[in-house]
């Protein structure tokens, strides 16, 4: 596979990258594997997407001036599709990024944050507060708990899409997931039940409708009986999410293969 652009994997919420340690797990080998050239956003995982997008475009120029390539494919999962948006838009990058690819990204926010939103402003500021303290220590530099709590309402999404258009010379398009039911992921079986309580099915955190973004790719339910949660998206458990049947996707590591093989076909 001969992608004219390298891959720049931005991660989400609540994660970190290091050169020693990556959150995609098999991902990344699994694209190198293929010819494709991958590179880390390393940006804060609890910082706002303001600053994780100014990370991004140092990000960016790094890889351009040790590639020698003018431009890079962005594939970015959840909250990173939100840092990366605002990055290409707002901050200059439209020129420097060929697409985007979003994957379980909350484009349009969520009902559920909505709901949780409204608990005591106090229970949410003490939550926040021991997420910064610890993402500290974990290596964030700027953690910012409460604000990015507050950017999932659908009343900030509406606002962020509406100051952060897409740039006209750059491609983008989104997949969405779901889980089979709440006990797919014994990691998420609590968030399910109130996600499918408040909006519907999910992936364990978002619905299908939140993650639709310029070119909509569809719902991905796996081949088997589990679906495919928030975690599986990122290879949390480092195996197939379950036996191949047919043409669905059975082991994550391929669907983000198949990404690649379609932007080297549009030319990528």
């Amino acid at each position: 596979m001969q992608l004219k652009y390298p891959v720049l994997l931005v991660h989400g919420m609540c994660v970190r990258d290091s050169e020693k340690y990556s959150s995609w797990g098999r991902i990344p080998d699994a694209l190198r594997a293929e010819g494709v050239r991958v590179f880390f956003g390393h940006q804060d995982g609890l910082s706002d997407i303001e600053s994780n997008a100014a990370y991004l475009v140092s990000r960016i120029e790094e890889i351009r001036k040790e590639t020698g390539c003018e431009k890079v494919n962005i594939i970015a999962h959840s909250k990173g599709g939100l840092d990366s948006r605002y990055a290409i838009s707002r901050l200059g990058m439209g020129e420097k990024v060929a697409s985007l690819t979003t994957v379980g990204t909350p484009h349009h926010g969520s009902k559920t944050v909505d709901l949780l939103m409204r608990l005591p402003d106090f229970f949410v500021r003490f939550v926040a507060f021991w997420g910064d303290f610890w993402y500290k220590k974990f290596g964030d530099h700027n953690p910012k708990c409460y604000t990015v709590f507050h950017c999932f309402t659908t009343e900030k999404m509406k606002a962020f899409n509406a100051l952060t258009p897409d740039h006209p010379n750059v491609y983008y398009q989104s997949y969405a997931f779901s889980m089979k039911n709440a006990f797919s992921d014994v990691l998420l079986w609590l968030p399910h039940i109130l996600v499918h309580w408040v909006e519907g099915k999910s992936d364990g955190l978002l619905t299908p409708e939140t993650m639709k973004w310029g070119n909509f790719q569809g719902v991905v339910t796996g081949s088997g009986r589990r679906g495919v949660s928030h975690l599986d998206e990122i290879d949390l458990r480092r195996k197939p999410v379950s036996v191949k049947i047919g043409n669905t996707v059975s082991d994550i590591t391929d669907f983000y293969i198949d990404i690649a093989k379609n932007l080297e076909k549009q030319g990528f």
